[in-house]
């Protein structure tokens, strides 16, 4: 195991290792692959048309024939509150599976240091703000996402256990909401910078009077660029060795409908904020405590309005094909 501190400090050497995302062609994996460019490692990669991960005797196959020395599992079945609440049973199994197969496949195959990407949504829903790692277990959950938030938990815990019983580097982090190139811009599954994006555009090319958006717009969500994401999971590959996950977020948050508001002045949509009151809010606010990112030294290097910009422009430049 990577020694640390008692405060969970440690030191990894990335350079020269071989390290494999899993689910890089997602937007974070895809993010992972572009900071891990500057390592001076070899990235090895799998397609699911090669190796399908929801199945474990392929996986554990794969994994052993390629001998990763690191591993970020990234790869996961993602979505927002319409496709938690439409597909429960794909949410749980396909995220249960792809994690299960490819810890216990590192494991085997004696991976130096794997870390498991959760999500804030593991945390309940009136948890304390800003929300701190102990929080994890201690009251329900938002019932929009639980499916997700359950596999989720499980994985953290998994890697927990395999650590606990032997000895495995294995850690875990929980991003807050991220956007970026590579999102989901399909408004029926995607997460809400990406539905406001692709909504706020589309309204602004029909001349439309108003952008409709879920809820009172009274929630408060935290978010951050997915570059800015994956450059704190390498340090936190690098530098974090500890049973406790750990979050990875901004540190600031925002009512959805001023997140609206600033997402159609980057699109330059001109009209006005609607309300759909007959669309649930989900938790009612969701910051997560940064207190150990901090006193790693790391902090986002893009404000929200310029991750926002470089959002719109990726996806003019993948929807649309166009440019800002």
């Amino acid at each position: 195991m990577t020694s640390a501190t008692p405060g969970g400090e440690a030191q990894y050497e990335l350079r020269s290792k071989r390290v494999w995302v899993a689910g890089h062609r997602g937007m974070v994996g895809a993010a992972l692959v572009r900071r891990l460019a500057t390592e001076g490692c070899e990235i090895v990669t799998v397609d699911r048309s090669a190796v399908d991960l929801r199945r474990q005797e392929p996986t554990e196959r794969w994994i052993a024939g390629t001998r990763p020395q690191a591993v970020f599992v990234a790869a996961a079945r993602v979505g927002g509150i319409l496709a938690n609440a439409s597909q429960p049973a794909d949410f749980l199994y396909d995220n249960l599976a792809m994690e299960t197969n490819i810890i216990h496949g590192a494991f085997k195959a004696g991976v130096e240091k794997l870390l498991f990407l959760g999500s804030s949504c593991i945390y309940p829903k009136h948890a304390p703000q800003p929300i701190p790692e102990s929080a994890l277990l201690t009251s329900v959950l938002e019932p929009t996402n639980e499916w997700y938030a359950v596999a989720k938990i499980a994985g953290l815990k998994l890697c927990q256990a395999y650590r606990r019983q032997h000895g495995a580097d294995f850690i875990s982090a929980m991003p807050t909401n991220l956007f970026g190139p590579g999102d989901n811009w399909d408004l029926e599954t995607s997460h809400v910078v990406a539905a406001l994006i692709r909504k706020a555009h589309e309204a602004k090319e029909k001349g439309a009077g108003e952008l409709v958006i879920w809820g009172s717009g009274k929630p408060r969500r935290e978010f951050l660029h997915v570059d800015d994401c994956a450059d704190a999971l390498v340090e936190i590959m690098k530098r974090y060795s500890a049973e406790e996950h750990i979050n990875v977020g901004s540190g600031e948050d925002l009512e959805i409908g001023d997140l609206a508001q600033l997402i159609a002045d980057v699109v330059g949509f001109k009209g006005r904020i609607a309300n759909d009151p007959e669309k649930p809010d989900g938790t009612p606010r969701k910051l997560m405590s940064g207190d150990k990112l901090k006193a790693m030294g790391w902090k986002p290097r893009l404000g929200l309005r310029d991750g926002l910009a470089n959002a719109y422009a990726a996806f003019l430049a993948e929807h649309t094909g166009a440019t800002p």
